[in-house]
């Protein structure tokens, strides 16, 4: 059997445009020869849809949509498309996760989401009754189980621990399932790749059918899907595979058994730059910009910023802000021009030096008798923001924040200040991951696209004479390894201590962490890709006591 993975890229509550990413993407398989075509999960509403899904009509108009859908497909292949159906039971949540039969122009067969994810960027919960038994189609003589995204996640033999008390994959097959498909959409994460398809590899292998996966792709609001649909015999070798970061169509023959070479492209550096400069380009056109603009200090942060929003909508769309003060060194000013010219973008100097007079001379005589301190620091970073914010009014345009995941896990970073903007392209990258990506960026591009001085020179705010980071911060390389363990691991002071870092060291990064939570909950979005971000997935308390 050929079956079509339509690796679309919906918007979320765009139905009639996901209807036609849907259609053109069948027509596209059926000429291809496939005998069923298989969607995303959710692909009609896009995914995360969040409270959309609460609002009655837009589920009403999800359900118009593919009746409007099935009619326009007759002619074409079956297929199973993702939509939320109304629960018709008077007992439970309101909503089933599913998808739909289109065949011979109308709605079929339903199949609904048994495993519901309530962790990280998850909330299904909130929303959708499990769905408990199997659920096969049978079509020209083959009997395929259906799944939905977490229902391949709970495979007993590949996992330390299971999130769930029961595997419909293992359903399936006990009902008579020759063949597996699963509608996902499953989130890009660096590295995530490699385990699902020794997941899905070592399912099929174990169970002895084929299984065909088809994933999403696209960026929807702080969430990025790397597509990479794929196909496995029943040996557990890969015998299909879609393109990564773009919207693809895949046909998987479940009777090959040619096995494909190992993905390419799963090095973390070249991942995260994809990764990133998708989830820009999909931020702001799903969000209605075309647009940008960024401050440009000279440092690696903005540069790396500035470097993927040009790959992502086009040097000619993105304006960077040059907002010297008296403390920014000329080798910062010529760093930040040397990038722009480099990137083919345009730039704009607006120096802060009269702004700063003026703030310092309203505050006068209300900051007599204090020390300069961090409060004059910060001033400047808001006059840069609020000049930043003034641009993007004036001019339409999306603006970037270019700060990283180590300065926001501490707090390193100003209110109102270099954290305004409308998207956080980096606030996922720890520092030392930075460095990585522009010197994969370099390598890659074969020139310096971002300057050498830019990645070698000590970073600093340049705030105050002769500042560098560390005067604030343990170098980096610890600092990351710090925050890795206690943001990703869920380490304690103690268990980090004793893995060899020095404890106030650990003390002193654990207690910023705590006390700049009221910063990043407002923050701008962040495009995630690590396992744990400080954007939906992050749920911890303001208002909190809590040992260390």
């Amino acid at each position: 059997m050929k079956i079509g993975l339509l690796q679309i890229n919906p918007t979320v509550g765009d139905i009639d445009g996901n209807a036609r990413l849907i259609l053109d993407a069948a027509r596209q398989a059926a000429a291809d020869g496939a005998d069923l075509v298989i969607s995303p999960e959710l692909a009609l509403v896009g995914y995360l849809p969040r409270d959309l899904l609460l609002n009655p009509a837009f589920v009403r108009r999800a359900w118009t949509a593919a009746a409007d859908l099935a009619a326009t497909m007759r002619g074409l292949p079956p297929a199973l498309i993702g939509l939320p159906e109304p629960n018709p039971s008077d007992q439970g949540r309101p909503l089933f996760n599913a998808a739909v039969l289109l065949r011979d122009g109308v709605i079929g067969g339903r199949f609904r989401k048994a495993l519901l994810p309530t962790y990280d960027v998850f909330d299904e919960d909130r929303y959708f009754e499990p769905f408990h038994g199997a659920q096969t189609l049978d079509l020209h003589g083959t009997r395929i189980g259906v799944s939905i995204c977490e229902d391949i996640w709970n495979e007993r033999d590949f996992w330390k621990r299971r999130r769930y008390h029961h595997d419909p994959v293992e359903e399936l097959v006990r009902a008579g399932a020759t063949v597996i498909v699963n509608l996902s959409a499953s989130p890009f994460v660096a590295g995530k790749q490699r385990r699902r398809e020794a997941m899905l590899g070592s399912m099929a292998r174990k169970y002895g059918v084929p299984l065909v996966y088809v994933n999403q792709v696209g960026g929807n609001d702080d969430v990025l899907f790397d597509g990479r649909a794929c196909g496995f015999d029943a040996s557990g070798a890969c015998i299909a595979r879609g393109r990564s970061f773009e919207p693809d169509v895949v046909i998987c023959d479940t009777t090959s058994t040619t096995a494909l070479a190992a993905p390419p492209d799963l090095d973390a550096e070249s991942e995260i730059w994809r990764a990133l400069v998708m989830g820009t380009r999909d931020y702001a056109r799903k969000c209605g910009f075309s647009r940008a603009v960024l401050g440009l200090s000279g440092g690696i942060d903005s540069a790396l910023t500035a470097a993927i929003a040009v790959d992502a909508l086009g040097p000619a769309h993105v304006l960077g802000v040059l907002m010297p003060s008296p403390f920014s060194s000329q080798g910062s000013i010529d760093d930040a021009l040397a990038l722009a010219q480099s990137l083919g973008m345009a730039t704009l100097t607006l120096p802060i030096e009269p702004a700063m007079q003026a703030m310092e001379g309203t505050l006068a005589e209300a900051f007599a008798g204090t020390a300069r301190d961090v409060t004059e620091e910060n001033i400047q970073a808001r006059i840069r923001g609020n000049l930043l914010m003034a641009l993007s009014n004036k001019r339409g345009a999306l603006l970037l924040t270019t700060g990283n995941k180590s300065e926001l896990a501490v707090g390193y970073c100003t209110l109102y200040g270099d954290m305004s903007g409308g998207l956080a392209v980096i606030a996922d990258v720890p520092k030392t991951m930075v460095y990585r990506v522009s010197r994969w960026l370099n390598a890659d591009r074969g020139r310096d696209v971002i300057p050498e001085s830019s990645i070698t020179k000590p970073p600093s705010a340049e705030l105050r004479p002769n500042q560098t980071d560390q005067d604030s911060l343990p170098p980096y390389d610890v600092l990351d390894a710090i925050l890795q363990r206690h943001v990703e691991q869920h380490e304690s002071a103690a268990e980090i201590v004793a893995a060899g870092f020095d404890e106030a060291v650990v003390t002193r990064v654990l207690r910023l962490v705590r006390g700049a939570e009221f910063k990043r909950k407002q923050a701008a979005p962040g495009l995630k890709v690590t396992d744990r971000a400080f954007g939906t997935g992050w749920r911890m308390p303001i208002a909190a006591k809590a040992a260390l």
